[in-house]
């Protein structure tokens, strides 16, 4: 292993260690690929069935409420 990469292996484990101290835990989380062609797809299925239905505003309101108002 390089000096850099030791170096940057002792932060990482000192950065976890005080996370652990301080009552975290690390997690692995899994998302969408928002770049894989299936993902579009995917969501324009979805919207589709909702066009129309009651739960379609309550889905717009979710959105909205946790939206970035920074983007």
């Amino acid at each position: 292993m390089t000096t850099v990469g030791h170096a940057t292996l002792a932060g990482t484990t000192r950065y976890r260690e005080r996370m652990r101290a301080s009552g975290l835990r690390p997690i692995q989380l899994w998302v969408p690929d928002t770049d894989a062609p299936s993902f579009a797809r995917k969501l324009r299925r979805q919207v589709a069935r909702l066009r129309g239905r009651p739960e379609e505003r309550a889905a717009f309101d979710f959105i909205e409420s946790v939206q970035d108002p920074g983007a």
